[in-house]
């Protein structure tokens, strides 16, 4: 049973991951979104896909450098945000930009390296938010699930790819972002690593008889 204090704190959360989207849609009201609201559109909802994505990766570091076992309770609400706000994306070039001119669309895609890697990194997300639920882990899996959601670690790759080579002059953002990513991959790394270091040692311990052995 979830604790009131988290319960009440992942609602806390849970609206407050709407937040942009709610000042997004503001500024548009108060035509705040500069001379191409379009491109302000689509750089908003790509930037918060991105944020949100690197947030749900920092979960398990987090949780394993702080001991706070709560923090696992966040991670799968943090992944859907990013999902959310990459669908957002998406619409924005689809229907704002390009006005369903799917002609132009698979051109894009096809020619421009930043829509090419985005695209994909799209894909590989859908069946990442369809298989987010406790009653999808049961079906495949707690194995087969883990490894499907390892291709998060794909998607982040080219999101960060997606929104550098978009960038053409001030490579600042990307770069942060990017700098990031390296930051949670390496723990990663450095956790694989670990425990295949502690695997073989403590195969070689000697077993210990059991009660009343001799």
């Amino acid at each position: 049973m979830v604790p009131v204090r988290i319960l009440w704190l992942k609602r806390v959360v849970f609206a407050a991951c709407l937040v942009p989207l709610v000042v997004l849609a503001l500024e548009g009201w108060r035509r705040g979104l500069g001379a191409n609201p379009i491109a302000a559109i689509e750089h908003s909802t790509g930037r918060w896909a991105l944020v949100f994505l690197l947030v749900t990766l920092s979960v398990t570091p987090l949780r394993r450098l702080t001991g706070w076992y709560w923090l696992l309770r966040f991670r799968r609400m943090f992944g859907l945000y990013s999902f959310f706000y990459t669908g957002l994306h998406v619409l924005s070039y689809v229907i704002l930009d390009q006005f369903f001119d799917w002609t132009a669309i698979f051109h894009d895609i096809s020619r421009l390296p930043f829509m090419t890697v985005g695209f994909a990194s799209f894909v590989l997300l859908i069946p990442l938010a369809l298989t987010a639920t406790n009653g999808m882990v049961r079906r495949l899996g707690a194995k087969r699930w883990q490894a499907l959601h390892r291709l998060v670690y794909v998607i982040a790759i080219g999101g960060v790819l997606h929104y550098l080579w978009l960038v053409k002059l001030n490579t600042t953002d990307p770069d942060i972002y990017a700098a990031i990513l390296a930051v949670l991959l390496g723990f990663r790394i450095v956790m694989v690593i670990g425990r295949r270091i502690r695997r073989p040692m403590t195969e070689r311990l000697p077993r210990l008889p059991a009660d009343g052995a001799e």
